[in-house]
């Protein structure tokens, strides 16, 4: 993982962080297994989204040059990347279309065609931000090599967590809030996804 903050990332943060990922994807490979390279910038902190789409073209640069290094067959693995967000303490935060229109010019300028899939991690965002997020991205990147989907840890499991809240009567409701959201996030990965959906749930 990479923070954004006054005079980080260094070089050798990025150069040490970019070979070890090569590495384990090259070991992968070298079993039999497809690995999911995750090259996160972080957004915590108050930068802007320039400042994260810098950042985050630096490290997927550096990272797509060791793999090269390390032979790595691009075609055999699966990219996880952040989204070109502005940090959570930013004073200001991109919209919708501004974290798409960066997100996908970003992976038009450093991710080959080679590589198979792109699923996005949620870095943070909440749901339906993530979800929005997602879906204007695969509506503006129609064409590109990649298919573009998910890998979310936390804008999936925060709302069955919050209707669970450990309570064996809660299950229900929990299973219901994790299908709707993972409903969602499929929309979003066809481009197919709507506001009003999320409000005909609740």
């Amino acid at each position: 993982m990479i923070d954004i903050g006054p005079q980080i990332p260094s070089y050798a943060a990025i150069m040490t962080n970019a070979h070890a990922l090569a590495r384990y994807a090259a070991i992968c490979q070298e079993e039999g297994i497809v690995p999911i390279v995750e090259p996160e910038v972080l957004m915590d902190g108050d930068h802007d989204a320039d400042r994260c789409y810098l950042i985050t073209e630096w490290m997927l640069r550096t990272v797509f040059e060791q793999l090269y290094y390390q032979k790595v067959a691009l075609e055999g693995m699966v990219l996880k990347p952040n989204m070109v967000v502005a940090g959570k303490k930013a004073k200001k935060r991109a919209g919708v279309e501004e974290v798409a229109e960066k997100t996908v010019r970003l992976l038009k300028a450093c991710v080959p065609a080679a590589v198979p899939g792109i699923a996005f991690l949620s870095g943070g965002q909440s749901d339906e931000e993530a979800t929005a997020h997602l879906d204007a991205i695969n509506r503006l990147a129609g064409g590109c090599p990649w298919r573009i989907t998910f890998s979310y840890g936390r804008a999936l499991q925060a709302a069955p967590q919050k209707a669970w809240v450990g309570k064996s009567e809660n299950v229900a409701a929990a299973q219901r809030a994790f299908t709707h959201r993972a409903m969602m996030n499929g929309l979003a990965s066809l481009g197919q996804w709507k506001q009003d959906l999320e409000k005909k749930a609740a």
